[in-house]
C-alpha cells in the first residue's frame, strides 16, 4: 500500500512498505530539470546536481561517498528535462542514516570554488561523451525540429 504524506513546508513524501523486500530506495525529488532553464543558465540543473556531492558543512566528496560505501549502498543521481532527483539504495535497517546523509547533501552543501573550477571539466567531459552517442543526439535532433527553441530542447 502507498502512503502519501505533505509536510507543513510543502515537502511531499511518498512511501511503499514491501514486507517481502530488506531494502529501501530513498530519493530526493527536486521538480526542477533543463525545461526550467534560461539559455544562459542551460546546463545548471545537471551542474548543481554534480555539486551537491562535493561536500557539505559536516562531510567533504569523500566522507559522502564512503558514508554509502560502509553500509553497502548506492547513492547517485539524475537531471532531465523535469526532475533532478538524488537517491540512494541501501539495506531497510540504513535507510534513516542514508536519509540523513541525503537530507545533508540536500541541505548544507559548501559549493566550494575551487571543487566549482573543477566540477565544470567534469560536466563537459560528459557532454563531449553524450555528443559521440548518436542514438542521443538523434532524440535532441528530433526535440530540436519538433520544439524550436523551447526549453525541453537541449542547448549546448
Amino acid at each position: 500500500m502507498i502512503k502519501k504524506y505533505t509536510c507543513q513546508n510543502g515537502v511531499r513524501i511518498v512511501l511503499e512498505n514491501i514486507p517481502t523486500v530488506r531494502s529501501a530506495a530513498i530519493g530526493v525529488w527536486i521538480k526542477t530539470g533543463s525545461r526550467n532553464e534560461t539559455p544562459e543558465l542551460n546546463g545548471v540543473s545537471h551542474f548543481l546536481e554534480h555539486m551537491f556531492f562535493k561536500g557539505t558543512t559536516t562531510r567533504n566528496a569523500r566522507e559522502i561517498a564512503e558514508s554509502f560505501d560502509s553500509i553497502g549502498g548506492q547513492v547517485n543521481a539524475f537531471t532531465s528535462k523535469e526532475y533532478t532527483c538524488y537517491y540512494a539504495k541501501v539495506m531497510d535497517n540504513h535507510a534513516s542514516y542514508a536519509l540523513e546523509i541525503l537530507a545533508d547533501m540536500f541541505f548544507n552543501s559548501t559549493f566550494d570554488g575551487e571543487e566549482l573550477k573543477k566540477e565544470k571539466n567534469v560536466v563537459y567531459e560528459e557532454i563531449k561523451m553524450y555528443e559521440d552517442t548518436p542514438d542521443d543526439i538523434v532524440h535532441d535532433l528530433l526535440s530540436k525540429a519538433v520544439y524550436e527553441n523551447h526549453p525541453l530542447v537541449i542547448q549546448y
